[in-house]
């Protein structure tokens, strides 16, 4: 018997509803094509065009066929993961990729699989509360960078002469202070802003730049790294907010559902942190790693399949051992 993906509707408003399991459009609407499972048939058919028109695999050089199927993130934001938007969207996957792994087959190349994501992600809080998870829910609009900027002055009577106190494109991350404002200015805004974020019982924990930028790299299992540590991974000086916000797990950082965009990502929770991390090859035993990896293990990892030498003390990562048995994959590499 075929799967069968059962609509269960959530209704935002009169207009917006998901769950239907409908993917029609209109001719000519791109939005909509790239939220829908013949995106990435599309970008699978021209990658087979381009496994024969470049002559991928039959060089004496290793080739590298990258295809990005960016689908299952326009259907995860437009639809939440799981209604049947999203079933019908992996089902599709699932049998697109057996296909183009059929045609490499058929070519008789050797060819390795590693295959990944750039995040996870959560469903609509609306769902989740139909399944008991209680606490689901969506973000207060306090804590959109405009209404904090109003509350703060509403404090201090500092507005600065254009834009708001507070810039950011979301309730949570990074949140940038007005570079118009004065040294003392900045303290105290700072000091509010920090205050109105940490008091409001959907934030989890907030770090100042200043805080971050003197933390420690991470170093240890990703799975055991405090908030802290998470926030410190993911701070850029030269380009990180002056404060970094964390929700709560699942408080979902929209405020109103939008067409095209009901759910998101980008929290420090594992459902959002956590992506596979895959690699296959003809002949390969089956394992898998019961301890946490991190995604830039991978290019060692794929390096030593190919023979070729890193220097480990030059990048970040490490080589993952893909054989089963005594031997390593990781042998020939420098520092192994």
């Amino acid at each position: 018997m075929a799967p069968v993906a059962r609509p269960e509707t959530s209704q935002f408003s009169d207009t917006l509803s998901v769950g239907a399991g409908h993917f029609a459009r209109e001719g000519g609407d791109a939005r909509a094509f790239r939220a829908s499972p013949e995106a990435d048939a599309a970008v699978l058919a021209l990658a087979a065009t381009q496994l024969e028109a470049q002559k991928l695999g039959r060089g004496e050089a290793t080739d590298l066929l990258i295809v990005g199927l960016s689908a299952t993130d326009y259907v995860g934001h437009s639809y939440g993961n799981r209604g049947a938007e999203m079933c019908i969207q992996l089902l599709a996957l699932d049998d697109a990729l057996g296909s183009f792994l059929d045609r490499l087959d058929a070519t008789g190349i050797d060819y390795m699989v590693m295959l990944t994501a750039d995040h996870g992600g959560p469903d609509i809080p609306e769902r989740l509360r139909e399944q008991a998870i209680v606490d689901a829910e969506r973000v207060d609009p306090v804590l959109y960078p405009a209404a904090a900027s109003a509350a703060i002055t509403a404090r201090t009577g500092i507005a600065p002469a254009q834009g708001d106190l507070l810039l950011g494109t979301g309730p949570f991350g990074d949140i940038y202070m007005n570079s118009s404002l004065t040294p003392a200015q900045r303290a105290r805004v700072l000091a509010e802003a920090k205050a109105h974020y940490a008091g409001h019982r959907q934030v989890r924990a907030v770090f100042s730049r200043e805080e971050l930028d003197a933390a420690p790299a991470p170093v240890g299992s990703p799975e055991n790294w405090s908030l802290a540590t998470i926030a410190r991974a993911s701070f850029d000086a030269d380009r990180s907010g002056d404060l970094i916000v964390l929700l709560q797990p699942r408080v979902m950082p929209i405020a109103t559902p939008q067409p095209g965009y009901v759910s998101t990502h980008g929290s420090p929770w594992g459902y959002d942190r956590r992506v596979p991390i895959l690699f296959w090859r003809k002949g390969m035993a089956h394992m898998e790693q019961p301890q946490g990896i991190e995604t830039v293990d991978i290019m060692p990892t794929l390096a030593a399949q190919i023979g070729l030498a890193v220097p480990m003390d030059k990048i970040d990562g490490r080589c993952l051992d893909l054989d089963p048995g005594p031997a390593s994959s990781c042998s020939g590499q420098p520092g192994r």
